[in-house]
């Protein structure tokens, strides 16, 4: 191994403290200033009590995966993806919560990455735009299963996938949580009204798809 992956691996695992406890304090912060609309505000301790220890592993095996299939500014903005859909997966899961402070940072890294990219523009544009449309009638057909943090995730998700990966991801995505949705049904472990968050599964696809193929 060269000295340059030394270094890169050092610096990961330092960036991998920061979504740990950086992260983990502004996702408090975060629960804290919107106490109204968690679903678990009596909870939040104990459904967050592993949140630290999972979120460094997971983007520390990102950011080593990331080494190896580019570099530079992809590499930068794959590693700032992944961090705030890891973030906005732990809310998620813990709360059935998607906040705009995250979302709002992950729309900009988006347009950003669209504006330097100047071949992806319309494509991504068109996926924000068709993805965000299309399930916000979804969550309108199916009364609230798909909220409106899921809504504001697919359109961002555009932005920064394109239509053909959009696609794919939100597909993967829609399957996966309804498996584990039914799963949970099975099990007694849900109600066919209960609350279930499918944000998560639209994040981690998206983060799959980022550690096979890259940006």
């Amino acid at each position: 191994m060269s000295i340059s992956f030394y270094f890169y691996l050092f610096l990961i695992a330092v960036l991998s403290v920061v979504v740990s406890l950086g992260g983990s304090r502004w996702i408090e912060r975060l629960y804290r200033k919107n106490k109204d609309i968690l679903t678990f505000p009596d909870d939040v301790v104990s459904r967050g009590r592993w949140r630290p220890y999972l979120l460094g592993i997971a983007f520390l095996a990102c950011g080593v995966r990331f080494f190896f299939l580019t570099s530079g500014l992809p590499l930068v903005f794959m590693l700032y993806a992944a961090a705030l859909l890891l973030l906005m997966t732990a809310t998620d899961f813990e709360q059935y919560c998607l906040f705009d402070e995250m979302m709002i940072p992950f729309a900009l890294g988006g347009m950003v990455l669209c504006a330097m990219y100047r071949t992806l523009f319309w494509d991504h544009l068109l996926a924000a735009v068709a993805g965000g449309a299309i399930f916000f009638i979804i969550g309108l057909v199916s009364r609230g299963a798909l909220g409106g943090g899921d809504i504001k995730l697919i359109a961002c998700l555009g932005l920064w996938l394109g239509t053909d990966a959009l696609f794919a991801v939100s597909m993967i995505g829609i399957i996966l949580g309804g498996l584990v949705a039914l799963l949970l049904l099975l099990t007694g472990k849900k109600k066919r009204k209960s609350a279930f968050a499918y944000g998560p599964y639209f994040a981690l696809t998206t983060v799959a798809l980022f550690l096979i193929r890259g940006l």
